[in-house]
């Protein structure tokens, strides 16, 4: 039981590392997000990170869902360390 909540706790750090990547890279216009290695980044978070863009919508030209859905994996993580 321990060796799955560690794996999990480390999933979801690696997961919240590449959600900090990508929102770093979408202060860049020019990345192509339809290359590699921008392509698979966007792959993989865009289906938890449209989660939150159905629940809070672009305000002002910011988008807002990444720090809400940054901020619950965070909590994720934190209470699968403690069960560690």
């Amino acid at each position: 039981m321990n060796l799955l909540v560690t794996t999990l706790a480390t999933f979801v750090q690696i997961y919240v590392a590449l959600l900090f990547i990508r929102v770093l890279l979408t202060w860049f216009p020019n990345v192509n997000w339809y290359n590699q290695p921008f392509s698979a980044l966007s792959q993989i978070t865009d289906p938890y990170l449209n989660l939150f863009r159905s629940i809070i919508p672009p305000l002002g030209g910011m988008d807002f869902s990444p720090m809400l859905a940054i901020i619950l994996l965070q909590f994720v993580g934190s209470n699968l360390g403690r069960l560690a």
